[in-house]
């Protein structure tokens, strides 16, 4: 019995030592699988254009999209999908490489070098008869005249990029640049941002680029005009203007877009130009604001009658004039800089403004004879050509010479308001034809309005033009209640401009602290108008660049293929 008990002992010795040795290595096993490590194992494709999707697979991603922040290089993409192991990303502009992927506090960045791809081409050699929409992923190119057609829509994505195609690629042989027309009853629905421009420019390489390429970009409202309603458009544009009468037709919406190396000569004839934007006829119900038109083979801007306001425009180193008005414009603009390059100016005289009633201006009798009498105000405007020497003589790399800061002609009745124009061999010509001096006469009678402006830098300051003498332009012009000013080319340090305000690759137009042009400005008359913001300053910038992020001095080299 007493050995029955040892070996009970034994085995109960034996199994609670079991026990225990079972449970000291239960205790140092671990059965907990490591949590993932943020990776990225592979990127698909690794060549893709901007706005296309791109896979990237890996582990330790966040399930919720918003989550995990991408970047391809430095520029953040957005996140369309994501699971723990896949993430689908929209390629940005201006990708670059490497793709990173940051999540919970951690980042990992690609050992795959990512590359950016050329964006399809979709070629455009019709007119769009139907609401159309073009989207950042492709690049269009216009073959031709191309109008959008009465009824239709052409809804055009920010960021999306637009080239004119040479002459040369007319399929109707008939050698017209490519040219977009809105038509009359048509809409354009433009609208960039300040981070994603539209671009309409060029379809030739980058540095080979020149003025008049393509055509430009042509906007036909049915506001009032005064022509009659068989005129045929100039540039060899279809069709004729129509008597129209609605003061706020709607055309649509331009914002934040640039027009690039437009302007194109269809003939050696005059007035066989199309402009870098060309509006005939163009409502108040329009939206136009933040344009820059660079390169321009013919004038910048042209507004042949109509009734658009529209505010922040660039005219930057165009051929011929800047900012031209006739046939009965009525419409208000605030806030326009030109930048010429003292180089380049057209065979007809270049000018800062130029306004004609029409050609001769008169007689004005009636709607669509004569009348409305182009009558538009512009307030807040810069025209910068030169610090030195002002030159009427043939540009060296233009066809002639540059003219006049403001030559107002014909019959017109335009009115300007604290407004700066430096560097032409002319600040104001005042100009009637033989027979009449009925700009004059306009002006004596309070309908042109120049006041607070200030010409500096101009070897003529003043001057009147055939049957207007010059002491009658002078009188007008210093009329003291006017407020206007020349500054003597001896005393243009006096007005604090920016030092790089003529750097025709990276300007900056904010005057400096203290320059008297951030002052004085006067908004009486026209200038009450409720359009206008009462700014202090005279010019077209105070103390905020509004060219800022959307603009570009350089287009001749940028890349715009991918």
């Amino acid at each position: 019995m007493h050995q029955v008990r040892r070996r009970m002992a034994g085995w109960a010795y034996l199994l609670l030592t079991g026990v225990g040795l079972f449970a000291a290595v239960s205790a140092c096993k671990n059965d907990d699988t490591p949590a993932p490590v943020l990776s990225i194992t592979s990127i698909s494709p690794t060549s893709a254009p901007v706005g296309s999707s791109v896979v990237i697979t890996g582990t330790a991603f966040n399930a919720t999209p918003s989550s995990n922040t991408v970047t391809f290089g430095t520029v953040p993409a957005q996140v369309t999908g994501a699971n723990t192991t896949s993430l689908t990303v929209i390629v940005p502009a201006n990708a670059g490489t490497p793709i990173a992927v940051t999540t919970g506090g951690a980042t990992v960045s690609s050992t795959t070098a990512f590359q950016l791809g050329n964006k399809p081409v979709i070629t455009v050699a019709s007119n769009i008869t139907a609401t159309t929409n073009w989207t950042a992923g492709n690049i269009y190119v216009i073959q031709g005249f191309v109008s959008v057609t009465s009824g239709a829509t052409l809804n055009i994505e920010k960021g999306t990029i637009i080239k004119g195609a040479p002459k040369e690629q007319d399929p109707s042989g008939q050698g017209k640049g490519g040219t977009l027309i809105i038509q009359a009853g048509a809409k354009i629905n433009a609208v960039g941002t300040v981070d994603s421009p539209i671009i309409f420019t060029s379809s030739k390489a980058a540095g080979s680029r020149n003025y008049g390429d393509w055509g430009g970009v042509v906007l036909i409202g049915k506001a009032p005009h005064n022509q009659p309603s068989v005129t045929a458009f100039e540039g060899g544009i279809p069709g004729t203007i129509g008597a129209y009468t609605d003061v706020n037709d709607n055309s649509g919406v331009m914002q934040y877009c640039r027009i690039e190396f437009g302007g194109i000569a269809l003939s050696n004839l005059a007035n066989s130009e199309i402009n870098g934007l060309t509006l005939y006829g163009v409502g108040a119900g329009t939206t136009i604001d933040h344009i820059q038109v660079s390169y321009s083979g013919d004038d910048s801007y042209e507004w042949f009658g109509g009734t658009v306001n529209m505010k922040n425009l660039i005219a930057f180193r165009g051929w011929d004039d800047d900012w031209d008005t006739d046939w009965g414009y009525v419409g208000k603009v605030q806030y326009g800089v030109s930048l010429r390059d003292p180089d380049v100016a057209d065979q007809s005289g270049s000018n800062g403004f130029e306004s004609d009633n029409f050609n001769p201006g008169a007689p004005a009798t009636a709607a669509n004879n004569g009348l409305p009498l182009t009558a538009p105000v512009f307030a807040n405007m810069s025209n910068f050509v030169t610090t030195g020497t002002p030159s009427n003589a043939a540009s060296a790399k233009g066809s002639g010479p540059f003219q006049s800061g403001m030559h107002l002609r014909r019959n017109t009745s335009i009115s300007i308001f604290n407004s700066l124009l430096v560097g032409y061999p002319e600040g104001l010509r005042l100009d009637a034809q033989t027979g009449t001096t009925n700009t004059l006469d306009n002006a004596t009678a309070g309908n042109l309005q120049l006041r607070g402006i200030v010409i500096a830098n101009c070897t003529t300051p003043v001057r009147g033009a055939q049957s207007i003498t010059n002491d009658q332009a002078t009188a007008f012009f210093g009329t003291a209640a006017y407020q206007n000013q020349i500054i003597a080319s001896t005393d243009l340090s006096k007005l604090l401009l920016n030092s790089a305000t003529f750097n025709l690759t990276t300007p900056n137009f904010l005057p400096q602290s203290g320059s008297p042009l951030l002052t004085g400005a006067i908004w009486d008359g026209k200038g009450a108008d409720a359009f206008f913001t009462k700014e202090t300053f005279k010019g077209a910038f105070g103390t905020t660049d509004w060219t800022k992020g959307w603009t570009n001095w350089d287009p001749q080299n940028a890349n715009y293929d991918k």
